[in-house]
């Protein structure tokens, strides 16, 4: 048996640790990675019992609840399927296409990111409350809609107007997209991973949910600490300074 092994079952081994890895990131950044870990026992324990043991009659009912379990895993991880997707339709397709046209996706200038940072620093010591969501590869026009359409350049007094304590817009997100300032006033959604600090409050968890729901980056500004935060891909980088700001904006905007 060991002699038929093939280019073909290479492939195929690989490709299934590939999607496993995948999955694993993908369960580990939405908080699931106990129930991934518990569906990965009961698949091994499903392939023992049906492969190597052979024993029919508990075979015949792990096969029951395996044919009842799919269904039941596309309701349970309906949210993470969606996100999977979205995933492969929008960042890797934009990929492949900027690939293939030679055209490289286009970043933040330092025109565009020193007035953001600025703004960032000064409701900082303010200790003004802000949101600020940067749009990448995947799309946020369900994330815009929720808000009120502005459209504007990206302006530093802009930006601390619209956060400003008394305006109708404070309590939303901004969104960010082609380098101008898309909306206002957004709903996220919010990331129920209870490794989220409970020092950190709603802010820093609707940052975390869009960052796990796309591939976004969010900037937090606390408004009881003044203390400046960015959450992407599912990660916080906590307490950063104008540099470190400006360098992950930079790198990642």
């Amino acid at each position: 048996m060991f002699f038929d092994f093939g280019i073909k079952d290479f492939i195929d081994i690989l490709l299934v640790a590939f999607l496993l890895y995948y999955v694993y990131k993908l369960m580990k950044v939405s908080g699931s990675i106990r129930a991934f870990v518990g569906i990965l026992i009961f698949i091994l324990l499903w392939l023992v019992v049906t492969q190597v043991l052979e024993m029919k009659l508990l075979g015949s009912i792990f096969d029951k609840l395996v044919s009842v379990g799919v269904l039941a895993l596309i309701i349970i991880f309906q949210e993470e399927i969606r996100r999977f997707l979205l995933t492969l339709g929008s960042h890797h397709a934009v990929a492949l296409v900027q690939f293939l046209t030679g055209k490289k996706k286009e970043r933040m200038s330092h025109t565009e990111i020193m007035p953001l940072v600025m703004a960032c620093m000064s409701m900082g010591k303010q200790k003004v409350g802000a949101l600020i969501v940067i749009e990448r590869n995947m799309p946020l026009d369900d994330v815009v809609r929720t808000g009120d359409v502005i459209d504007a350049n990206i302006n530093q007094r802009l930006i601390e107007n619209i956060f400003f304590k008394n305006s109708p817009l404070h309590d939303g997100a901004m969104v960010i997209s082609q380098m101008r300032i898309k909306a206002a006033g957004c709903i996220l959604p919010v990331s129920h991973n209870l490794d989220i600090p409970k020092a950190l409050g709603l802010r820093h968890r609707a940052a975390m949910g869009i960052s796990q729901a796309s591939d976004a980056l969010a900037i937090i500004v606390s408004e009881e600490t003044g203390a400046i935060s960015v959450a992407y891909k599912g990660e916080f980088h906590l307490r950063l300074n104008a540099e470190q700001l400006e360098s992950l904006l930079t790198e990642e905007g």
